[in-house]
């Protein structure tokens, strides 16, 4: 069950493992219990898989990257809710350009594998790919392979199979750690590959376990916690692990388990998601202390915030946002509050600062857990089309100041500041930490309040009164370096510096039309040109002070002063931060203003080359190393002049996106299907539901067999059965129990009559994160149709929906799902049940992708499928019919080569109406659509699955009780954004193949 400790310390020092837990830690980890702490200095080099050794290790201040001090600014991004290879390049390019230096991914079991001792890491699941883009984008990876996620995925990602196999999960059951073993073997087999210690990838940190809050003091926990550590290290994984605590508590910190003799090699983690209606709360430096106070609970390790909210997922129905979906995420967790939260969390030393998430993405076919719609946009800072949003740009300027600043890395808590009675009255909150080896000073100041307030500040000596928007937050620094001078202070936030040419060049930022002040040390007056903006400046005290206000980019040349090299200020309101560009090449560092994204940029010989995207037309400008005279852009030479900035312009603008013409879906065809609900119908290859006993946490009913769909190997998606019996004289009702995920619903037919349709209830405030709803239908039955003269056919559909989460480790992913009993009133028939769900698994789109509809079983969902003798129909559509119906087009795209067109699918009805849609792109599950319940009417087609210039196939699975008319109304193709530029895609899609039963 668990390795001993001499079996471990056998495999750590196998050569055929490749583990060298010295060499990975350098030292600087294993001390890290001892008080030794590394000096302040510059930040490692860009992340690579470089073919080198790296050390990566920790003290109690921060993550040490080859001895070097390095803050991970690190954002959530699940590859696989994205199913377009291709795409994972924009997401991680777009993030890394935003500031992000790390990217925290998660690995669901259930996505990998089909069936026991079965893992598939290819195509849309190819692992290794990810990681390699992820390396090839100057990105570390915090690595999450479970073996539970949560997530809101299905199951919280333990396998459809697992349900079904007889050990506790989350416990040290050997039934279950076998299984386990066998997941982190595929697993750690490809992220051995890609461990930044081996030079081979940009894996730093690996995650054992998530938010595992229970059996914390038994021995079922401390050994299944043991067993993973060991397993892990046996795999080759030797860079530092960690576990992500649900909350605050403490739980599972160093030393509170056995990590089998190894020390300083594992840190505490926790996670939070706190309202934007709350006060920020204060996890570290200036908390409650403690085990229950975030970071304290293990002083040695450095702050790790391994979720901290990035947003909040959506239930179905739209309760937890009022029905206005992700949206209004956005909207109540905006710029605004990530500068509050991010910062404070950042003043409380935090070191290692991931959040979750920062892009959602799609939980695309039947991934979602039943508390979550398809959508998992989560209100992130990169939309779920993949745009960005305003939210970007906070990240963008922190992730930037901690690239340049170092003293960031490492900083103690300083003395109190006061900030004026009224300001501290109003709800202004000042923190204060300072750099124990450069003596820099931080601040966080932060308005609790809805309305601005202007407080007084002390900094370097002088009080100097600082604007506060209302719930809001900056940060502010003094003694600095910013290149080859010295910031005594400004008013305005530090974003970056870099030196470009001959001269330096720093930029602060703030809120549009901001006064703000920025002094700089200066030996003797220096000589000073306004280039842009309206500025007014002095030089008193040893310091040239610059006194300007933010709108657009002001920029001011300061030369001489005591210093040779010149520095350019630029001072940038918040939306043209937002378009300056920092990236560094092994010949220096470039920055780039203008364009909506740079995602590269090279010098090769005398000339910068850059890859990007524009929306509008944008200006550029670049300031490269020495000696650059010429710029490309996207492979195209551009004319340039120099400036008086010391940087080359483009002298035309470089142009917008051009338009894109999408098509109108017409042409539909229809064809009803639901076969089985034929008395008639052929069901002999259908499994016998004959089980009497089951895994699942269920209890089977008295007198009945087992119904529960995953007994029967149907994990996913719709399930069918029939059930016969022959006199069933004296029914006057047949009573129905099932059990579903949330909005399950429930369909009888006898003998080829609609009986009707049961549906579970619309989740509200108070059941957003119930999982598991159970109930009964009762329909009234004819006695006279069930008397003698059969046999008679019950058959029932059910619409599962999926698997609980089982966030307290309860084993709730084995609640049932399907039928549990079926008893009449008035008589008690034998019934024979028969039952069928999905078919085998489509080997490129993978198990989740179908359910057991009957067209999904045929290939109705394919592009090749034959659909000529189906009728030709016009939407909107209203008919009345309980079952399903199936419509098909086809749609040609001709977007030009050079744009990226995010696109996606609108159904819209009226919400009276009671029907559900799954939508089937080119043969790829893209979700659920409930018209009466909402709320999302917009489906993302992305890119690959999608074809952007050539023929699509959409196919339209209709679900409807027949007690409204129903649709689908209007459905049309909608552009959420468009840029010119983009990354080749190469389609995902395949024929697929179709099956029978």
């Amino acid at each position: 069950m668990v390795l001993s400790r001499r079996t471990f310390s056998a495999l750590a020092g196998s050569a055929a493992l490749g583990l060298s837990l010295s060499g990975s830690g350098n030292g600087e980890a294993s001390a890290a219990g001892r008080g030794h702490t590394a000096p302040t200095g510059p930040a490692p080099g860009p992340s690579a898989a470089d073919g080198k050794a790296h050390t990566v290790g920790f003290d109690r201040y921060s993550m040490l990257i080859d001895g070097k001090r390095l803050v991970l600014w690190s954002g959530e991004v699940h590859p696989f809710r994205l199913p377009s290879p291709s795409l994972w390049r924009d997401v991680l390019q777009k993030l890394r350009s935003h500031g992000y230096n790390t990217i925290s991914v998660y690995v669901s079991w259930n996505y990998h594998s089909p069936a026991p001792g079965t893992y598939d890491f290819s195509g849309v699941r190819d692992l290794d790919l990810f990681l390699r883009t992820a390396a090839e984008t100057g990105l570390y990876v915090i690595l999450r392979p479970g073996p539970y996620i949560n997530a809101e995925v299905d199951a919280g990602g333990f396998p459809g199979w697992l349900t079904v196999t007889k050990g506790t999960a989350r416990t040290s059951d050997p039934t279950y750690l076998k299984y386990v073993d066998e997941w982190l073997t595929a697993v750690d087999r490809i992220a051995a590959r890609h461990l930044y210690t081996k030079g081979s990838g940009t894996i730093v940190l690996y995650q054992l376990e998530n938010e595992y809050a229970n059996n914390v003091s038994s021995p079922v926990g401390r050994d299944y916690m043991t067993h993973l550590y060991t397993k892990v290290r046996s795999d080759g994984i030797d860079v530092p692990l960690f576990h992500n605590d649900k909350g605050r508590n403490g739980y599972w910190a160093p030393d509170t388990f056995d990590s089998v003799g190894e020390r300083g090699r594992y840190l505490y983690a926790f996670d939070g998601y706190p309202s934007p209606d709350t006060v920020p709360p204060d996890w570290g430096y200036f908390g409650i202390g403690g085990t229950k106070g975030g970071s304290t609970a293990s002083p040695q390790t450095p702050g790790f915030l391994a979720e901290f909210g990035g947003g909040w997922f959506d239930p179905w129905g739209g309760a937890e946002f009022d029905g206005k979906g992700y949206a209004e995420s956005r909207r109540t967790r905006d710029a605004a509050y990530e500068r509050r939260f991010y910062l404070t969390n950042l003043a409380n030393g935090i070191k290692v600062h991931n959040v979750y998430m920062t892009f959602g993405g799609t939980s695309w076919g039947w991934l979602p857990a039943p508390i979550v719609y398809t959508s998992y946009d989560y209100g992130a800072a990169l939309d779920e089309a993949r745009q960005a949003t305003a939210k970007l740009i906070p990240m963008h300027q922190i992730g930037q100041l901690l690239h340049s600043a170092p003293d960031l890395a490492k900083l103690d808590r300083a003395e109190d500041v006061t900030v004026g009675d009224t300001a501290a009255a109003l709800g202004v909150k000042a923190y204060h930490l300072v750099n124990p080896d450069t003596k820099a000073h931080v601040y966080v100041l932060r308005n609790d309040s809805p309305s601005e307030i202007v407080a007084s500040v002390p900094l370097a000596g002088t009080t100097l009164p600082v604007p506060l928007p209302g719930l809001d937050a900056r940060l502010l620094a003094t003694h600095i370096c910013l290149g080859r001078r010295t910031l005594r202070y400004s008013t305005a936030q530090p974003m970056l510096w870099l030196t470009a040419g001959r001269q330096d060049i720093a930029v602060f930022t703030g809120r549009p039309g901001e006064s703000t002040r920025t002094a700089l040390e200066c030996a003797s007056e220096p000589t000073v040109t306004v280039l842009e903006g309206s500025v007014e400046h002095e030089y008193a005290d040893g310091a040239l002070c610059v006194h300007a206000q933010l709108r657009g980019l002001t920029r001011v040349l300061v030369e001489g002063g005591g210093t040779s090299a010149p520095l350019l200020l630029l001072l940038a309101d918040d939306e043209t931060s937002g378009r300056l560009w920092r990236h560094d090449t092994p010949s220096g560092p470039v920055l780039v203003r203008g364009p909506a994204l740079v995602r590269t940029a090279a010098l090769r010989g005398t000339t910068v080359h850059l890859t990007g995207d524009t929306v509008e037309a944008a200006d550029l400008e670049v300031w490269g190393p020495r000696g650059a005279t010429e710029v490309v852009w996207n492979q195209g030479t551009l004319q340039s002049r120099a400036t008086k900035s010391g940087s080359l312009r483009a002298v035309q603008p470089l142009p917008g996106v051009s338009g894109v013409q999408l098509p109108a879906l017409t042409n539909w065809r229809r064809s009803a299907e639901n076969p089985e609900s034929a008395a008639d119908y052929d069901d002999a290859k259908w499994k016998p539901a004959n089980k009497k006993t089951s895994h699942s946490v269920t209890p089977v009913p008295a007198g009945q067999p087992v119904l529960f769909a995953d007994d029967y190997g149907f994990h996913y998606g719709d399930v069918w059965y029939r059930g016969r019996f022959t006199d069933g004289g004296g029914a006057q009702s047949v009573s129905l129990s099932y059990i579903s995920g949330a909005q399950g619903l429930l369909m009888a037919w006898l003998d080829g009559k609609p009986l009707g349709t049961h549906r579970m209830p619309v989740p509200d405030k108070k059941t957003v994160r119930q999982g598991t709803w159970a109930a009964t239908a009762t329909f009234p039955v004819k006695p006279e149709a069930v008397r003698g003269g059969g046999p008679h056919v019950l058959s029932v559909l059910v619409r599962r929906m999926q698997h609980d989460e089982d966030g307290a480790a309860r084993d709730t992913h084995k609640v049932a799902r399907g039928l549990t009993a079926v008893t009449f009133e008035g008589a008690s028939p034998a019934l024979t049940w028969s039952i069928q769900g999905e078919v085998s698994p489509d080997p490129v789109r993978g198990p989740l992708n179908n359910g057991g509809l009957y067209g999904e079983r045929h290939g109705w969902h394919l592009p090749g499928f034959s659909d000529g003798d189906w009728k030709v129909v016009d939407f909107p559509r209203a008919e009345r019919r309980q079952g399903v119906t199936w419509y098909r087009t086809g749609f040609r795209l001709a977007v030009d080569a050079g744009v990226d067109a995010s696109i996606g699918l609108t159904l819209t009805d009226d919400p009276a109406r009671a029907y559900r849609v799954q939508i089937f792109l080119n043969g790829w599950n893209m979700g659920q659509y409930i018209n009466d319940v909402g709320p999302q009417h917009t489906f993302v087609l992305p890119n690959g699955v999608l074809r952007t210039r050539g023929l699509n196939t959409l196919a339209l699975a209709v679900l409807s009780d027949g007690t409204t008319p129903a649709g689908p109304g209007q459905v049309k193709l909608t552009l959420l954004g468009s840029a010119a530029g983009g990354v080749p895609v190469t389609a995902v899609d395949s024929p697929g193949r179709a099956h029978t039963g």
